[in-house]
Order: structure tokens, then sequence, then C-alpha cells
């Protein structure tokens, strides 16, 4: 019964981070559909793919209290529910506002999901199986990318049927079903998540703490032995002895700056704004973009990105099964080295195609139309009166254009002379307010947002650069997916150990919440500034970028991560109370 339980406990695990990948994921099948039938600008729908990010952001500054008031189980079926109800409000919208507010409530039941499931997990799991379970919360959230590029194949292989055959209002129909069903294939998982959050028992740390010692040995009895539970019951009175007597000391008030909260805090919050230094936030929602850039062509780089998320699948049931046997601190350490040689190898490489770029902002800024737009067709043609003689006759080019109305700014898609595609159409989209300024990414979002409604088309930067051989697109695709492999084993899994392990009981809930907080924003700072930033300096300064983060994230997984494999979580705060002095204290009389 204990092994039935804990495979229940993973299960559950599992569907929390599939829908916490589904809520990540499923924006890039649904948005070519959603902007082909909604009419919004690109500002609004930039406002609809953000919306998650904004309410992920949102939710995690109150996760950790909601945890600590509704318990860890109640709240775990509050962001079900949450979910549940997002898909319909999404799926049935007719307008701007019911889809914005069902992608935010989507996003903040991510936001939650994010930081209750593995905190649930911690408390509740033995030891020897904590690395497994919120290894299980990860590679199925890689799942959920997995599975929302299949959803994305499906309906792309069915459009392309109905093109050939069917009228423009038969394509308008099937594109408008499209991302509509698109949301609803992943109710399923939701439903799922809710049925098994009323199933397991609440978290028996929450349960001792909340004064119900023996409701709490009645959940640790139902995954563990009478021995290990009564164990472990034992423990969490010493520390609840302990921390009764500190509150009781003249130093209550500065108890929260001992080294047993402070170190493992800031460990936990460097380590989850590292994560998103890697730039993976980035690099997998732009992968084929990337590889398009790098010399693929429009299959080979939707290939390519499709065995991306295959291998981010394949190398996280890796460390999976490694975390509980080989440890947390190796497994973070080599993984983060292994990003840091895979970004160089990347960035050295689109550094040998970027040096060969010819700046033609000039010529662009000469083709722009007294009405303060720009459209330019870019094939062969357009390719040789831009270089004016300066590109190699015969060779694809690829054009990537920054330009600006005011202070707001934003960049177009990378084009190649080589492939067929719409052209290029620069109009006035100024964003409606701050808030759409924001989420869309403009370098001045407080900018005179007047001034720029008659503010003349500015091309900041205009860069054509020759197109890379296939083999070039191959090799980044493999120093790619050498990324993804080294996230996935260390960062990908170990990040969750550590949000959950690291913090000790007293803080461990709004503690988890602040460290996710700087997480998620520092993954919406980077998603809103590498488009433009990319249009700007190129991809090579952006891998070189996160790789030089990424040495802070390797030094600190070395030097200063403990490990904590096969430790109670009592035993992981008991280690950092003796690292070193405390912070001074200051009694209630002013004296140290």
């Amino acid at each position: 019964m204990h092994v039935a339980y804990n495979r229940l406990l993973l299960l559950v695990a599992g569907l929390g981070g599939l829908l916490y990948g589904i809520d990540v994921g499923i924006i890039q099948g649904a948005l070519p559909y959603l902007t082909a039938t909604s009419g919004f600008s690109p500002a609004r729908l930039s406002f609809v793919v953000a919306a998650v990010l904004l309410g992920s952001v949102i939710s995690v500054l109150f996760a950790g209290a909601l945890s600590d008031w509704l318990g860890r189980r109640s709240l775990m079926i509050l962001t079900a529910l949450m979910f549940c109800v997002s898909v319909p409000m999404i799926a049935l919208s007719h307008g701007f506002g019911m889809l914005v507010g069902g992608r935010l409530l989507q996003g903040m039941s991510g936001g939650l999901t994010g930081v209750v499931v593995p905190l649930y997990l911690a408390e509740c799991l033995a030891s020897e199986d904590r690395g497994k379970g919120t290894g299980m919360f990860q590679w199925l959230l890689t799942f959920g990318f997995v599975l929302s590029s299949l959803i994305t194949l499906y309906f792309s292989h069915a459009l392309a049927q109905i093109v050939q055959h069917g009228t423009a209002a038969q394509i308008f129909a099937f594109e408008d079903h499209a991302w509509r069903d698109t949301f609803w294939l992943s109710l399923p998982i939701g439903l799922l998540f809710l049925a098994g959050g009323f199933i397991i028992a609440e978290s028996p740390r929450w349960l001792f703490r909340r004064g119900r010692p023996d409701a709490a040995l009645a959940a640790l009895l139902r995954s563990r032995s009478r021995e290990q539970a009564e164990l472990e019951m034992r423990e969490m009175e010493k520390a609840a002895v302990a921390e009764r007597a500190q509150t009781r000391s003249a130093r209550a008030k500065e108890s929260l700056l001992k080294r047993k909260y402070v170190v493992p805090f800031l460990l936990a919050c460097v380590i989850l704004t590292c994560n998103q230094l890697t730039g993976i936030n980035s690099i997998i929602p732009y992968n084929t973009t990337i590889l398009l850039q790098a010399g693929l062509n429009d299959f080979q780089a939707h290939a390519g990105s499709f065995f991306f998320s295959i291998v981010n699948f394949a190398m996280t049931l890796v460390a999976v099964l490694l975390v509980d046997r080989v440890g947390r601190k190796i497994l973070l350490s080599v993984g983060s080295a292994g990003i840091v040689l895979s970004l160089l190898g990347t960035g050295a490489l689109f550094q040998r195609t970027e040096a060969r770029h010819v700046d033609v902002t000039a010529a662009v800024q000469r083709m722009v139309r007294p009405d303060q737009t720009l459209t330019l067709q870019f094939g062969p043609s357009a390719a040789r009166t831009l270089l004016g003689g300066a590109g190699k006759a015969g060779t694809p080019q690829s054009l990537v254009i920054s330009y600006a109305y005011g202070a707001f700014n934003s960049v177009t898609n990378a084009v190649r002379s080589d492939e067929v595609s719409a052209p290029i159409r620069i109009v006035r989209n100024v964003p409606a307010n701050r808030i759409e300024a924001l989420l869309a990414g403009s370098s001045s979002p407080f900018g005179d947002l007047a001034a720029a409604q008659a503010a003349p088309l500015r091309i900041v930067s205009a860069y054509v650069t020759p197109v890379p051989s296939a083999a070039n697109g191959w090799l980044v695709a493999t120093t790619l997916y050498l990324f993804m492999a080294f996230f996935a084993v260390g960062p990908g899994v170990v990040v969750w150990l550590a949000l959950s392990e690291l913090m000790p009981t007293r803080i461990r809930s709004n503690g988890m919440s602040i460290a996710l907080f700087l997480n998620q924003g520092t993954s919406t700072t980077i998603a809103a500034l590498f488009l433009p930033a990319v249009g700007k300096h190129g991809y090579a300064p952006m891998f070189l970028a996160f790789a030089a983060f990424t040495v802070v994230y390797f030094v600190t997984a070395t030097f200063w991560l403990p490990e904590t494999k096969g430790k109670t979580l009592e035993e992981i705060e008991e280690r950092f109370g003796s690292l070193a002095p405390s912070f001074p204290q200051i009694s209630q009389d002013g004296s140290r």
C-alpha cells in the first residue's frame, strides 16, 4: 500500500508538471491561428502571449501565504479549478477582454502550481523518493512541450489539406476552430489533476504546524512504515521545540536573520534566478527561428525544433533516474558546466556568420513611404538592391529590421531571400497603454504615447546577412541539443529540489514564493528583451551573455550548494545552522 500511494503521489506530481508545461507551451501552437482570425494588433497579441507570464508573476507572490492558510493539498485543488475555468473562458471568448482574462487566470494557475507542487512533494515524500517525485514534476512538464508540439503538428497537417482544396471561408473557419480546440484539448489534464487532489492526503508537516499531530502521523503512514513515520514525527517535534525556544528568547524579532534562514534563502534565490539567465525560456520558444537563422530551411528547422523537445523530454527522464542516486550537487555542477560549453559553441557559430553582415539601415530608411510605413518583399532582387554589389552573387541572404515610432520600438521577423514569404510590412502599431508597451517589449514603455502617434518611422538598424549552409545549421542544432540535454539533466530537475529542500520549515512557503517570483520576473524580462536585442545586436552576443551568467550558476552549484540527497528536511535545516556564525542579533535593550 505504501508503494501504491507513493506512485499516486508521483502521478499527481506529474500531472501538475504537465499542467504547468501546457500553461507555458500551448500558446505556441494556437498563436498562428489566433493571429490569422482575431484581427488583433501585434501589441495585443503580445499581451495575450505575455498574460500567462504576468499571471504567474502575480500569483507566486501570494502562493506561500495561500499554501500556509489553505494547506498544500487545498491549494493544489484550487489551482486545478482555476485552470479548468480558464479553458472555456479562452476557448469561448469572442473579444480581447475575456481572452486575456482567461490567459491571466491560466498563468496564475501555473504560478501557484510551480510553488505548491514541489513544496507538497518535499513535505510528503520520504527522503529517498523526494528527488524522483520532483523529477517527475519536471519530466512531465517537458512532456507538456512535446504535447503542445504534437497538437501543433496535427492542426498544421490538417490545415495543409484544407488549403489545397478549400475556400478562403473554410480556411478561416478551420483556423478559428483550431486555436480554440488547442485549448480544449488541454482540459482533460486539468480535470485529472483536480481529481488527484481529492485523493491524496494533506502535507504532514503542514498538519503538524497547524497543531494536528495525529493527522500528520496518519498522512505519513500512507507513504512510510510506522518506524520511519514515527522517526520523522520525532524530528518535527524536535524542530518545533527548538523554534519555540527561539520565539521565547529576547532575540525572536531577529531570528529570521540567522544563518539557517538567510544562507539557504539566498542560495535558492541565486539558483532560481540563474536558472532563467541560462536563456532557457527564450531558447525553447524561439528554437525554430534560431535554426532558420542558422541555415536550415523551414521543414528542417521545424523538424529540428521537434527533436529539441524530444531531447528535453528524454534527458529529463535520465535526470529523474539519477537524481536520488548521484545527488543534486553533482548533477547541477555537471549540467551548468555543459550549458556554458554548449552556449559558447552556439555563440561562436553565430559570431562566424554575423561577422559577415552588411549594414543597410540607410538604404531601408530611404524606402519608407510618405505615410511613414514600409512594405518590402525581400527576394533575390531586393537583396541585390540593398547590398549594392556588396554581397556575393547568388548567395541567399537574410534580413532583420529594427524600427521605432518615437520611443516605442520593435523588430521584424527574419526573412530569407531564398524562401517565398509574405512581405515585410511595418505600420504604426503603437501600444494602446503602458501595460501593452511593457509586455510588448518596448525599450521605453513609459514613453510619450501621443508623440509616438505622430512620430516618423525611424529604421534603427537593418542588417543583411549571408544565410549559412545547412551543415552550419545542423552544427548549431547540435549545440542546442547539448544545451537542452545538460539543462534537463541538471538545472531542469534540480532547480525544483533546490527550491523546496533548501528552505527551512519556518520560511519554506514564503521563501519559495519570493525565489520563484525572481525566477518568473527574470524570465518575463528576458522574453521581453530577447527579440529586440537579437534584432539590434545579433544572436552571438545573446548566447555569450547567457554563457557568462551560467558561469555564476556553475560556481554557486560547485562551491556553495550542499548535497541534500538522502537527508530529511529537518537534517538539511540543521546543517545550515552549523555552517557559520549567526548574523548579529539585537536584544530588546539594543545591545548586541
